[in-house]
């Protein structure tokens, strides 16, 4: 199982546990703080990552951060501690990751990126928005890039889904279909 599979069951779990007991959005919180927290001191990633070193004694690393951090939510908590025993603390970036897709999957949110060759208006950037938002249903979280290399048009990525209206493709489409026919 690989470690982005693994982290997205612990977030499954975490989810769904937090949605039941608690508040999700919190959770989440807690969550990102403690992998900021993690990330930002090298020594703290070196310890957890090191499978030379023992569990119990990642696990009582982890009990003093949670207990010097001020307030987690326990669950959060539950799990961190739970990731310590289990030697599998590493997994925390491809859990937050994951959680955090579930959290805009829960709130109807999704991340849509617009590429193209020119800076747009605001007003064209807010129909844009306005547009997708209608068609997927959702709240969209627009990112925007500019890509002069694509000459013209625009290329979306609406979750995991691309839609490329790009000049350069529509010319790469031509290409292939005369290519095909002669």
């Amino acid at each position: 199982m690989t470690s982005r599979s693994a982290g997205t069951r612990y977030a499954r779990a975490l989810f769904d546990v937090a949605n039941k007991e608690g508040d999700v959005q919190q959770a989440g919180r807690d969550l990102v703080s403690f992998n900021e927290l993690v990330s930002n001191h090298e020594s703290l990633a070196k310890i957890f990552a090191n499978p030379a070193i023992p569990a119990p004694k990642k696990k009582a690393v982890v009990a003093q951060l949670i207990a010097h951090g001020g307030a987690i939510a326990p669950i959060v908590g539950k799990l961190l501690l739970l990731l310590a025993e289990r030697d599998r603390l590493p997994l925390l970036p491809d859990i937050v990751v994951a959680y955090q897709s579930r959290l805009m999957d829960h709130a109807k949110v999704v991340r849509v990126e617009i590429v193209t060759a020119v800076s747009l208006p605001p007003d064209r950037v807010a129909a844009l928005e306005q547009g997708l938002a209608h068609a997927t249903g959702r709240q969209v979280q627009l990112a925007s890039r500019i890509d002069p290399s694509i000459i013209g048009g625009a290329i979306a990525k609406v979750g995991s889904t691309v839609y490329d209206g790009s000049v350069t493709r529509q010319l790469q489409k031509m290409k292939e279909t005369l290519t095909a026919e002669a």
